[in-house]
Order: structure tokens, then C-alpha cells, then sequence
């Protein structure tokens, strides 16, 4: 079974898939690691490999790299854990792993993140100098 975890300082990994599901509905194969003030690396990493069963594919989004989620998945992935993970986690990123399953299509998932990222002030800067 495949399943993308969600992995962050506190509660943004519910709180971006709260919005994910509100834009595109249930998402049952996503699920959520949070890493809460009184918790350590030794809880974390038992509440994330309680969502893994053996076989499974396994994808993580993480909030940072460096922090403590991404780190304990990175020391599980170079114990020979196979999980892909990226850093940088956003919404445009989430929205293009969905839609890259439901069309059965590959994606780039950090450039996705890397797109996702605009200065809208730039933007519309360039916007206005179109309209002279």
C-alpha cells in the first residue's frame, strides 16, 4: 500500500492536510507525524513507524530539513528503511503528488514545492508594466 506521510514541528502536518482535504476531499492514504513540545526523537520515531506496515511505499513530506522529523526519517532511510523523502513541504507540493497518483503520472515533488514559491509583488509588477 503506498501512503504519504506528513511529518513537522507541531501541528502544521494536520493543519496543511486539513487544507488539503478541504480543497480536494478525503485523502485516506495521507497521514499526519506531528512532533509535539514535550515529545523527543524516541517518541517521534515510534508514532512514525506505528503508521508503517511491512511492504508499504512509503513517500514523506517534512517541514524542514535539519529538524528533528526529517532527521529521524533520514537516520531510519540510512538504516535501510526505503522511504522517499523530501524537504520543504508546502501545499502546491501535496496538490502534485495527488494529482500525479490519481493520474497515474510521475512528478517532481521538490520542484513542485520550488514552484509554488512566488513574489506576488514581482508579479504584479511585471503585470503592471505590461499594461503600458
Amino acid at each position: 500500500m503506498e501512503k504519504l506521510i506528513l511529518v513537522s514541528h507541531g501541528s502544521f502536518c494536520e493543519g496543511i492536510k486539513d487544507s488539503v482535504e478541504m480543497i480536494l476531499g478525503p485523502q485516506d492514504y495521507i497521514h499526519t507525524v506531528a512532533l509535539t513540545p514535550e515529545q523527543g526523537q524516541e517518541d517521534f520515531e515510534k508514532n512514525f513507524k506505528a503508521l508503517v506496515d511491512e511492504g508499504d511505499d512509503i513517500v514523506v513530506f517534512a517541514d524542514l530539513q535539519g529538524g528533528t522529523p526529517a532527521n529521524t526519517v533520514s537516520k531510519l532511510i540510512m538504516k535501510g528503511e526505503n522511504y522517499q523523502l523530501y524537504t520543504g513541504m508546502n501545499l502546491p507540493m501535496i496538490i502534485s503528488y495527488i494529482n500525479a497518483k490519481m493520474i497515474g503520472q510521475s512528478e517532481d515533488y521538490a520542484q513542485k514545492a520550488k514552484d509554488g514559491i512566488i513574489n506576488v509583488n514581482d508579479l504584479l509588477s511585471n503585470d503592471d508594466d505590461d499594461d503600458e
